[in-house]
């Protein structure tokens, strides 16, 4: 029986991403302005009797809920990561709250669409003068909200990549913690939410200043449509997104392609190649090769060191029969 100590080949499965605390504070930040908008509008609105304001603040109260799904999912994959229940860590958490932001983003897409076809229809007269000053208030959050959710570092987090050796056993070794590469989706869904919300105040205010000084009313339901088919794309990129890594779709032909060339040498095969994302930065691989001249699992490893985002490999290597009996 082996009696050492199996720390030195033990290692964790922490697959959250490089940003992921920075990512965390921005979006509880966003969470708290639009929350505390939103009620503003709302006591203002029934205050003043002013319904555009009271609906544009229950508008909003749809992306405080969203970003707020999205702020949670960062607070339990924290809060779980060590959970040995989860067996590849949390990272998904944030995949999972996307999907969800997805769906939302899409029904509020659907219904500023029916609405505006309503509109569209059956016109209704419009205060253009209230109206305007409560589309610029929401422009205003929805930028300040963009400027904190915006993070041009988020392809940068592949840098300083590497693989460890593993530890063999039963055939089988286990590499340690790989670089960090790929986006942060969670963070992605909270950004388009509020990117959406951007869009809808600019159009709206577009569409306001037509209808007051050029007397284009019809511009208001259309720009509506205008908007919710450019937010219906965003939120089926985000579904899509979120949804191939929920249901481990290989994340990129380039690094399949990669690892098959680094392994498929001196007469080694790949006959099973399993790449998917754990992650924000990080894959997992389980690879069985068939090779003439079996090496220890470690070997093969070596060899996919400084592959980007490979945080977890599991390797298994089976002698050619063919070659074995011509010996």
């Amino acid at each position: 029986m082996h009696t050492h100590s199996l720390e030195p080949w033990a290692h964790s499965h922490v697959f959250l991403g490089n940003r992921h605390e920075r990512h965390a504070r921005r979006t509880w930040a966003v969470v708290g302005l639009t929350a505390a908008t939103m009620v503003a509008e709302i006591i203002g609105g029934t205050w003043f009797g002013s319904m555009a304001l009271v609906a544009d603040g229950w508008h909003m109260s749809t992306h405080a809920a969203a970003l707020g799904i999205a702020a949670l999912a960062y607070h339990f994959a924290r809060r779980h990561a060590e959970d040995p229940r989860f067996s590849f860590g949390t990272g998904k958490f944030g995949d999972l709250a996307a999907f969800a932001s997805a769906i939302i983003l899409g029904l509020i897409a659907l219904l500023i669409g029916a609405e505006s076809l309503d509109r569209l229809l059956h016109p209704v007269a419009i205060g253009f003068g209230p109206a305007i000053p409560i589309a610029i208030l929401g422009l205003a959050v929805n930028v300040a909200s963009v400027w904190l959710l915006h993070d041009d570092h988020d392809d940068d987090e592949g840098h300083g990549d590497h693989a460890h050796g593993g530890h063999a056993h039963g055939g089988h070794a286990h590499g340690g913690h790989g670089g960090h590469g790929g986006h942060d989706t969670n963070f992605r869904a909270a950004y388009i939410h509020v990117l959406a919300d951007a869009l809808t105040s600019v159009l709206a205010i577009a569409a306001l200043l037509g209808g007051r000084y050029l007397g284009l009313a019809w511009l208001d339901p259309a720009m509506g449509l205008v908007g919710t088919a450019v937010i219906l794309a965003w939120s089926w990129s985000l579904l899509r997104t979120a949804g191939l890594v929920l249901l481990d779709a290989r994340p990129s032909p380039a690094a399949t392609r990669e690892i098959r060339e680094r392994l498929e040498i001196d007469g080694d095969r790949i006959s099973d190649l399993h790449l998917w994302q754990v992650g924000p930065g990080h894959r997992a691989a389980v690879i069985a090769l068939v090779s003439d001249d079996p090496r220890p699992p470690a070997h093969y490893k070596a060899r996919l060191a400084g592959v980007r985002g490979l945080s977890h490999v599991t390797v298994e290597v089976q002698p050619c029969p063919g070659h074995a009996a011509l010996a």
